[in-house]
């Protein structure tokens, strides 16, 4: 049985240029170019829809995790960036995590797990 690795995800919005630049601002300052951001090996490919609302109504449905070493140095980078923060920053038992928002009401966290977790 083929197990299939993701390698990008969608995301439709009615105003790509601006959630284009925040993504490039909070996750990807050196990216460049209209094509796909690349959020380490992972492509995140932002699109207008004429389908979608300007925000999302749902969020928590999905949200997008970012897997991190360095806890500290991401945050620092997200509040550089102005990110705004859903619920602050907590040490959970299998690790430290930080749920943000971009521009469009979507839900992102960073995480660092634990060694043991």
């Amino acid at each position: 049985m083929i197990t299939p690795k993701p390698g990008s995800i969608l995301l439709g919005t009615t105003k790509p240029t601006e959630l284009r630049d925040w993504y490039r601002r909070a996750l990807a300052p050196g990216h460049e170019g209209e094509g796909p951001i690349d959020l380490g090996g992972f492509l995140l490919v932002i699109e207008q829809r004429d389908d979608v609302d300007v925000m999302n109504n749902e969020p928590s449905r999905m949200i997008l995790n970012f897997h991190v070493a360095d806890f500290d140095a991401v945050e620092a980078q997200l509040k550089a960036a102005g990110v705004d923060w859903l619920t602050p920053v907590a040490d959970r038992p299998s690790g430290r995590f930080g749920t943000f928002t971009d521009p469009d009401g979507n839900y992102l966290q960073i995480i660092q797990f634990k060694q043991d977790a």
